[in-house]
């Protein structure tokens, strides 16, 4: 960086969460704050130009496993906030923009080190309590946040580092500039990490957002705000604003309204892009739009598969929070001659699974984030028991919403390989299962590429070379993250950026520096060293 300082390549805070085994003083300190949680509705504010702003047009955040327990009470923002964050977010670029790129990384590695040491414990219980995640779930999440702020500094600095060729009598240049504007960041419910990424993966190398969190998850986004303000982010560099989606134009028709950052709904991305393409004409620039969508991602296996393996990890795959990942194995084709075996497997292993209150924690499933969605995850599993014909529910269907919105693991057979629970989005606890005949791996591997829209994740389970290969080959465009003998979950920064193409989004891999060249804007300097005096050319004699 310019001020002679080398990043080394980060390790990964992954690899050394706590266990919260019994015994460890992290358990005990963790139980602590999650009692004192309950024991307080938290007010939060905005966040505009470093200050608090409270509009009174309050929403409620629930914990989703005791609906009734009120976590938060959070403040939206209304068209006189956004319009204020605005001109806050554009004042601040004028010298964010050009802050050495060292003292930038400096505040978000200090974040990093804050939420992996003194902030770590109470920003766990947060995860927990908003997002119903179980300690290994949040544990992950959180360091997943960490290993973005620091290896996006790395990745930062090899981007500097990439300059145009020289020769003699002149020097080029690239000036890494950022965008012109402002980028407005919207992520999911379903990943603190990724709350925490949209706003600051633009804002490390020299942009300036609107970060609009998830209502749902507000408490635990709101922490991840308090620890960048703590770690001595400038005011107006990010503004945290949440608002309702009808102020939505106040932000896409303001003409320095420079990019998208976004992961949620398909449909929800078509929106917005559409509405950006509509204003076009009165932006300053063209906005970037990076977006990452849903899947309907897959477990494929082979007959030479352990059952054992492929039974551990589709359980962590399609079930660990509660289904409600992205990449989280939603359909399965299993060969005719393994399903007996891997029937078995499940329906020994499955009732193990305890479903409840995440602070108990011998469970291993917490609840669905919101009435919405378990409603919907419902609607599919009745629709399956009104289907025999084509359905067979091999375990699970039941749910309960008298406490939390709980339901339980299920999984379902699937006579139809392009039926309903086939072919979409579920985003919960549920597992359709399609069998295949033995001899037709050829022909259900281009079934599976061909039965969605999607293009997320999808793995393979085989110990046959050849049809490793084979399904390698296959599979290309099905996934933009792909597992070989792994469940297709757990991407980790930097050594599996994350990303899928087709409906699934952009492929603009968060974790990379894939993703942080679509927050910049090269300029290209020539400087000649011995101009010429003469306007004539050698040709002319």
């Amino acid at each position: 960086m310019n001020k002679f300082c080398t990043l080394e390549k980060p390790q990964h805070d992954v690899n050394r969460i706590p266990t919260y085994a019994p015994g460890t003083p992290e358990r005990e300190k963790l139980l602590q704050a999650l009692h004192d949680l309950k024991n307080k509705t938290e007010e939060i504010p905005l966040i505009i130009d470093g200050q608090p702003v409270q509009t009174g047009r309050t929403v409620s955040v629930p914990c989703p496993h005791e609906h009734k327990r009120l976590l938060a009470r959070a403040h939206l923002a209304g068209p006189e906030e956004l319009n204020a964050a605005i001109e806050s977010a554009l004042e601040a670029h004028r010298t964010w923009a050009t802050l050495d790129s060292y003292d930038r990384a400096a505040i978000f590695m200090r974040a990093a080190d804050l939420l992996a040491g003194p902030r770590r414990i109470e920003n766990i219980a947060a995860i927990m309590a908003n997002q119903s995640k179980t300690p290994f779930e949040a544990e992950i999440d959180l360091a997943e946040l960490v290993d973005f702020w620091r290896f996006n500094a790395y990745y930062m600095q090899f981007l500097y580092g990439q300059q145009p060729d020289q020769i003699s009598g002149e020097i080029n240049r690239f000036d890494w500039r950022p965008l012109e504007g402002f980028v407005l960041a919207v992520p999911p419910f379903n990943f603190y990490s990724i709350g925490g990424n949209l706003p600051t993966a633009p804002a490390l190398v020299g942009n300036v957002a609107l970060w609009k969190p998830a209502r749902s998850v507000l408490l635990s986004n709101y922490r991840i705000m308090q620890i960048l303000i703590e770690a001595g982010l400038p005011k107006g560099v990010i503004n945290f604003v949440p608002f309702e989606s009808k102020h939505s134009d106040i932000v896409l028709k303001h003409p320095y309204f420079a990019g998208l950052h976004f992961t949620g709904s398909y449909e929800t991305l078509i929106q917005l892009w559409n509405e950006i393409g509509k204003n076009l004409p009165n932006y300053k620039n063209f906005p970037r739009i990076v977006g990452e969508t849903g899947g309907k991602d897959f477990v494929f296996v082979h007959r030479s598969a352990d059952v054992d393996v492929v039974a551990a990890n589709t359980i962590r795959g399609a079930f660990e929070y509660q289904g409600q990942k992205c990449s989280a194995a939603s359909r399965m084709y299993v060969p005719q001659s393994l399903w007996p075996a891997l029937q078995q497997r499940f329906l020994t292993e499955l009732p193990k699974l305890k479903v409840g209150p995440v602070e108990d924690l011998s469970v291993f499933m917490g609840a669905i984030i919101t009435q919405d969605a378990f409603d919907k995850i419902v609607s599919y599993i009745e629709d399956a028991k009104k289907n025999p014909k084509t359905y067979e529910i091999v375990f699970g269907g039941e749910y309960d919403s008298a406490k939390g919105w709980f339901v339980q693991p299920t999984v379902i057979l699937s006579k139809d390989p392009k039926s309903k629970l086939m072919t979409e989005e579920i985003f919960g606890p549920v597992l359709t299962v399609y069998l295949y005949p033995d001899g037709e791996f050829e022909k259900t591997l281009k079934l599976c590429d061909e039965t969605t829209e999607f293009a997320l994740t999808g793995s393979i389970f085989a110990r046959d070379r050849d049809a490793i290969v084979q399904a390698e080959r296959a599979l290309r465009y099905a996934a933009g993250n792909f597992y070989i003998n792994d469940k297709p979950t757990g991407a980790v920064v930097s050594r599996q950026p994350f990303g899928g193409a087709r409906h699934s989004g952009t492929n603009d891999k968060a974790g990379s520096w894939v993703n942080l060249i679509r927050w910049l804007s090269p300029r290209t300097i020539k400087e000649t060293l011995v101009p010429p005096r003469d306007w004539r050319r050698p040709y002319m004699g």
